[in-house]
């Protein structure tokens, strides 16, 4: 288990991705602040603007990672 989600956070290369783990890491504080917001009242909610700035980072850097994948190999191909 810890192998494949220390295989979630490295590249193709091997090297530790750092888009990666900041697309995890907004993954997760999206997770929290929606659950906790289940369980309060509407006065201590964050803004809609915050989450919406922190799920388009998310969506950003965990898709810009997917991206690299295929585009690599295609410029290695065409060298």
């Amino acid at each position: 288990m810890i192998k494949f989600l220390k295989g979630m956070f490295i590249d193709e290369n091997g090297q530790p991705s750092t888009k990666r783990v900041g697309g995890f890491l907004c993954v997760l504080a999206l997770v929290t602040s929606l659950v906790a917001n289940t369980f309060t009242h509407g006065d201590i909610k964050p803004s809609d603007a915050l989450v919406d700035a922190v799920a388009l980072f998310a969506f950003g850097a965990l898709g810009l990672t997917s991206i690299d994948k295929f585009t690599k190999n295609k410029f290695k191909k065409e060298d």
